[in-house]
């Protein structure tokens, strides 16, 4: 199972390759094959409300670019249900200030995935803490 991190999801979709690397388009190609692709709920969120503050500009409307971006890759949303809440509320605030990313990182844990992340924060976190996998979107 693959979870992509939000800007994971915003640079394979907008074709930003340039920041991608050639195994991450390999784990996410092979996820998708596999019907093993998720974005998390988190992210759903996180993408409106960057569009909405003006951070992200998409070519439609979040709503429209959100259901086709997951209709043509294959993506499916991984649910933040109370278990992912639960883990994600006692993940330290010093070790990943971002509320968004310990969900995301919460939801990897519990669906059984490689976090898909250029986030620096993310990947150190990662290297300190071994009940989560993440592989580094940038390679």
């Amino acid at each position: 199972m693959l979870l992509l991190d939000t800007h994971a999801w915003l640079w394979t979709v907008e074709g930003n390759a340039r920041r991608v690397g050639r195994k991450a388009l390999r784990l996410i190609a092979q996820a998708e094959a596999q019907g093993a692709a998720r974005v998390s709920a988190a992210s759903v969120f996180e993408i409106v409300a960057l569009h909405a503050a003006g951070r992200v500009v998409l070519a439609q409307p979040p709503e429209q670019w959100i259901e086709t971006s997951l209709e043509r890759s294959g993506l499916r949303v991984a649910e933040v249900n109370r278990e992912v809440a639960i883990d994600a509320g006692f993940i330290p605030r010093t070790a990943l200030p971002d509320p968004l990313d310990r969900l995301l990182v919460a939801t990897a844990r519990q669906i059984d995935a490689t976090l898909l992340s250029a986030d620096a924060a993310i990947l150190s976190y990662a290297t300190r803490a071994a009940s989560v996998r993440v592989h580094d979107l940038s390679r």
